[in-house]
């Protein structure tokens, strides 16, 4: 067997670094320092590295180079801005909700964040990338799988899963101590109600006070906009205009996905669209919970979904929300790049090609309403067909045939005794229900 294979399989522990060339994934947090530093201080080669991911609660992506050289260590920042508006792109298009219908914006800035940092310690010739996840959580999972894709022999070290770092540092004081004896700034400040994570996309709170159901979702200090009851008390109207699924301009503005994601998160911010809450179900078999906000998916997402209803026919539709599905599943599971993920993603995209148009939304207090639908070439929508009053589309006479053509079926069913007597039962044996003459 390969020896370097039987490693990885196994967890790694901070004294089998040493003399390893280490990439720690860092945000330039308490952890982030102390976990760094421990490395240094055993020996091992260690250089940092840092996804810049339009991420709405950094101010500033380079001080997270500043707050890691007081560890001694080097930060190499990853622009990847655009490669994350794409990532929005591509989930906005597939319709990619989890549980309690959130955006997965974690999950695709997960898939960004490891492709751009793993490509990176390539280059810069690390053997083993470091990440921060806890062992209770989904991102360990995610960063593990896809670096065992994107680089099989690049093995991968979870600190807080070795058992030596659980032990000397069992809370955010311990860390702080730590730092403190190398004269390294650590104000560890007051507990906090929640932890958040951002990105582009939108922002995920959970942990701490959110842990408790009988906390409300209402302790969350939006971020990236207000709660509804905070919002204009007038509607926002928003033209959007699409291609193929992909907004292209804002209120007549020409924009670049980077472009589009600001400005429908801003829209979408000040009119307190995008919050939701979820007890969602992690990869690992537990439960979590989580505030969610995404202003500009919503905006963006509510406003595609209603240009697909008008390209899309019914088993189209059956079929897209199906794949939706499935594609949401595989990114929050950490298994973009999967088989099954790729062909799913291909059919939507051939599903989608014709939804092109404009879409006028009016967003208020939390709401995204349709107000208007046009230039959608492939609309199979028909006004006249679908009219209530008299008009030059489909005939309704015509119906009749197909009227009876359905009604062949359901009488055989009946006569066949295997509709059910009662309105609400289920369950009905043979002999409860009224006798039948054998046909055959």
């Amino acid at each position: 067997s390969d020896p370097a294979l039987n490693q990885s399989m196994s967890a790694l522990t901070v004294e089998q670094l040493t003399g390893k060339n280490v990439g720690v994934c860092v945000s330039g947090g308490l952890d982030s320092k102390t976990v760094s530093k421990r490395l240094v201080e055993a020996g091992v080669k260690v250089l940092a590295f840092s996804a810049d991911l339009g991420q709405p609660d950094e101010s500033d992506i380079n001080n997270v180079r500043s707050r890691m050289a007081t560890c001694g260590v080097e930060t190499v920042i990853v622009d990847l801005k655009a490669q994350m508006a794409e990532g929005c792109f591509e989930i906005l298009k597939c319709q990619a909700r989890y549980d309690g219908g959130y955006w997965n914006t974690t999950g695709i800035g997960r898939i960004v964040t490891c492709h751009g940092l793993v490509t990176a310690m390539q280059a810069k010739g690390m053997d083993v990338l470091s990440h921060g996840a806890t062992g209770r959580g989904n991102d360990q999972m995610r960063f593990e799988r896809y670096t065992n894709v994107l680089a099989p022999d690049m093995l991968v070290y979870a600190p807080w899963r070795d058992p030596a770092l659980l032990t000397e540092f069992p809370g955010r004081s311990e860390m702080a101590s730590y730092l403190a004896t190398f004269g390294i700034e650590a104000f560890v400040g007051p507990k906090k109600k929640y932890s958040t994570d951002a990105n582009l996309a939108g922002l995920s709170h959970e942990a701490e006070d959110l842990e408790s159901v009988q906390t409300p979702m209402l302790i969350v200090d939006p971020e990236m906009g207000v709660w509804p009851t905070a919002a204009p008390d007038k509607m926002e109207e928003v033209l959007l205009e699409f291609v193929a699924g992909r907004c292209t301009a804002i209120n007549g503005v020409p924009m670049s996905p980077t472009e589009a994601m600001n400005e429908a998160n801003a829209i979408g911010g000040r009119n307190g669209v995008g919050i939701s809450h979820a007890l969602e179900n992690r990869i690992i078999g537990t439960k979590s919970r989580g505030v969610y906000e995404a202003p500009g998916m919503e905006l963006l997402g509510r406003a595609v979904e209603f240009l697909y209803q008008s390209v899309l026919d019914r088993r189209a539709t059956t079929l897209f929300w199906q794949l939706s599905k499935l594609v949401s599943d595989q990114v929050y599971d950490g298994r973009w790049f999967d088989p099954a993920t790729r062909a799913a993603r291909a059919a939507i995209h051939e599903l989608t090609k014709h939804a092109t148009g404009k879409v006028t939304v009016g967003a208020y207090k939390g709401n995204v309403f349709f107000l208007s639908l046009s230039d959608v070439a492939a609309s199979i929508y028909n006004e006249a067909d679908s009219s209530m009053e008299a008009s030059d589309g489909l005939n309704p006479v015509s119906s009749q045939g197909f009227a009876e053509v359905q009604s062949v079926e359901a009488r055989s069913l009946a006569r066949a005794g295997q509709t059910p007597s009662s309105l609400f039962a289920l369950g009905e044996t043979d002999a409860e229900r009224p006798a039948k003459k054998a046909k055959c």
